[in-house]
């Protein structure tokens, strides 16, 4: 991989509960990533979904900073985080936090996390803002780099939900446009100029 190849960016979706709304939210992220125009810095964006990889609670027995994982599943999930140059999180908030399943994912890993960027969509009653927060502080300690940016969705205003008990459908305000454009700009930045940092170039001493 060269400095020149399209950044690789992971849209998480950050819940595995049946009848949740993140995989609905990655994909109106997903739609509007691939709309946007052409800013110099080329991407890709790829769905990475935790309930693919059927995680058990943390099971290694030596600390992720190690980097020696035994498990099948482990080695699994970190062959997927490692591919990629940044993180767009997608996460609901569950009862003023984000949910343990996505914690326990970000925990099984170090090294794969590390010197790369995230931004986040976050959604809930109140936009899912108090997950985010905890997300940033969790997140800085596996080195991943936190934009400020953040797209937050309220079930009331961005959602069409007749039943409760249903997903519903995506339907994200107008607004919400202008900052999911300013936010992945900024996450394209950090990736690239991190992306450099993990590569550094090699240089001629002749």
């Amino acid at each position: 991989m060269t400095s020149t190849d399209p950044l690789r960016i992971a849209l998480v979706v950050g819940s595995t509960r049946p009848g949740r709304r993140a995989g609905l939210v990655a994909e109106w992220v997903q739609s509007f990533a691939d709309a946007r125009p052409d800013t110099g810095q080329a991407a890709t964006f790829t769905v990475l979904d935790l309930a693919d990889f059927d995680l058990p609670l943390l099971d290694e027995p030596e600390p992720a900073a190690i980097g020696s994982y035994r498990n099948a599943h482990t080695r699994r999930w970190a062959a997927a985080v490692a591919q990629f140059d940044g993180f767009v999180f997608v996460t609901p908030e569950y009862n003023h936090s984000f949910p343990a399943a996505l914690k326990n994912a970000i925990d099984y890993l170090y090294a794969e996390w590390n010197d790369k960027a995230a931004a986040f969509v976050s959604y809930g009653l109140t936009g899912g803002t108090r997950a985010v927060e905890q997300l940033r502080l969790v997140l800085a300690e596996v080195q991943v780099a936190c934009v400020r940016s953040q797209v937050a969705m309220t079930l009331s205003a961005d959602f069409v939900i007749e039943d409760i008990r249903t997903p519903g459908t995506c339907a994200p305000g107008d607004h919400h446009g202008p900052i999911a454009d300013r936010m992945l700009g900024e996450l394209l930045a950090w990736a690239g100029a991190l992306r450099s940092l993990r590569q550094p170039e090699r240089v001629d001493a002749r």
